[in-house]
């Protein structure tokens, strides 16, 4: 299988990062959008897959099929095209480290896919997980309440069971890993290199339960959706 060389990698990473800052803000605040609405179908299939396997029975293998299925979210972003803040946090600083881009671009770069991420990720947490039933409320029976119990595990653990320093230590490992998979998708010159390129670093983050801020704008908002009991806006924060 043809792969770059680590130079021309770097040269790739530098283009792109220039790329994606070049354009005018309604493109950017688009391709954001839609990358934050992937990442939130990732979120939602992950739950699906894995809802319903007890962990008295299955032990920790629950997250490995939520990372399997997560990694769904990444591959639309990185082969259909879109803008995701974590990634961009590595091809955006690349630009400017090779003297393509300044700070201010940076800057201004990041806030805006941060805003775009954050409004796809809100419309499929509430129109496409919640109000189409796919994930039910407390009184859901069948595979809405298994979905429901399962979003409930997940939220409760990110917004509950963390402290300030951990969420920061696991979002510092989950961007590690996401620009290694962004990194590695560089090398491959066919989209089945870079779908096996993404999947283990993907799968890996979350099976060990690292925190993605583009994943938390689902699962949070959705849970408050979907009406999670002590989850709330201020626990978002």
């Amino acid at each position: 299988m043809a792969a770059r060389e680590p130079q021309e990698m770097a040269q790739v990473a530098a283009a792109t990062g220039a790329k994606k800052v070049h354009r005018t803000w309604d493109r950017v605040l688009v391709s954001a959008f839609l990358a934050g609405a992937y990442i939130a179908f990732g979120g939602l299939v992950a739950i699906t897959v894995s809802s319903g396997l007890d962990p008295a029975t299955w032990g920790t293998l629950p997250t490995l099929f939520t990372g399997a299925a997560f990694t769904l979210g990444l591959v639309l972003v990185l082969i259909a095209g879109s803008d995701l803040a974590t990634g961009n946090m590595l091809l955006v600083p690349f630009g400017a480290m090779n003297g393509k881009l300044g700070l201010g671009d940076v800057a201004r770069n990041l806030t805006l896919v941060l805003l775009g991420n954050l409004a796809g990720a809100l419309l499929v947490a509430y129109f496409l997980a919640v109000q189409t039933g796919v994930i039910g409320d407390a009184d859901a029976t069948g595979a809405a309440g298994l979905t429901h119990e399962r979003l409930v595990s997940i939220a409760e653990g990110k917004a509950l069971g963390e402290t300030p320093w951990q969420t920061f230590l696991r979002a510092v490992g989950c961007n590690w890993l996401v620009c290694l998979a962004v990194w590695m998708s560089l090398a491959a010159t066919t989209v089945s290199g870079k779908i096996l390129a993404i999947f283990f670093p993907i799968m890996a983050f979350v099976a060990m339960g690292f925190d993605h801020v583009v994943a938390n704008m689902f699962f949070l908002p959705a849970a408050i959706f979907a009406g999670v009991e002590d989850i709330g806006w201020g626990t978002c924060s």
